[in-house]
């Protein structure tokens, strides 16, 4: 399995489901978790969410996937997501991406996910190259990533197109053998 459902200290990780889509709907319409999600739009009705909800479905089938995390402490009430995509198999390398309700910033729930999602990737699909793009902007995501032992390659100019502007994109990177 490459993406099997995980537990860490304070979370489960679990695939996006029919059961998460209030969540989906909330968390991605909020204009603080989307303020640096420059490559796609904040979730402007329902249907978007139920939409996304199937996009994350079958995470084994299509390659690329989402884990929502869920609070033990909070009683399985979701706080964020995480996972890989843009999955090159031949290369052995994906992209990693996550995103956290700004009312768990700032508690290492993140950073705790992270390692387990990395861990996941570099043991169940056999990855040796775990990349993220990080606007420029976003000291806290750049600040996590560092924590975690990625390094920074330098900026990727106009990565994204979002409402008619360009954004830098910092490239971070972490190696099996640097894990």
């Amino acid at each position: 399995m490459y993406f099997p459902p995980m537990e860490t200290e304070r979370l489960h990780l679990v695939h996006v489901s029919q059961k998460h889509t209030n969540f989906i709907w909330k968390h991605f319409s909020n204009s603080k978790v989307c303020e640096f999600l420059y490559d796609e739009e904040d979730l402007e009705n329902y249907d978007q969410a139920l939409a996304l909800v199937e996009w994350f479905s079958n995470p084994e089938e299509k390659g690329y996937n989402r884990w929502v995390l869920e609070s033990k402490e909070k009683g399985g009430i979701p706080v964020g997501t995480c996972g890989f995509h843009l999955w090159d198999r031949q290369n052995r390398m994906a992209e990693i991406g996550y995103d956290l309700y700004p009312d768990y910033w700032g508690k290492g729930l993140m950073k705790e996910a992270l390692v387990a999602c990395i861990n996941s990737g570099f043991q169940n699909m056999n990855l040796n190259r775990i990349h993220a793009y990080v606007a420029v902007e976003n000291q806290r995501s750049s600040d996590l990533l560092k924590r975690l032992g990625f390094t920074c390659e330098g900026v990727f100019r106009d990565k994204h197109y979002y409402h008619g502007r360009y954004y830098d994109h910092y490239t971070y990177s972490l190696l099996r053998r640097e894990w």
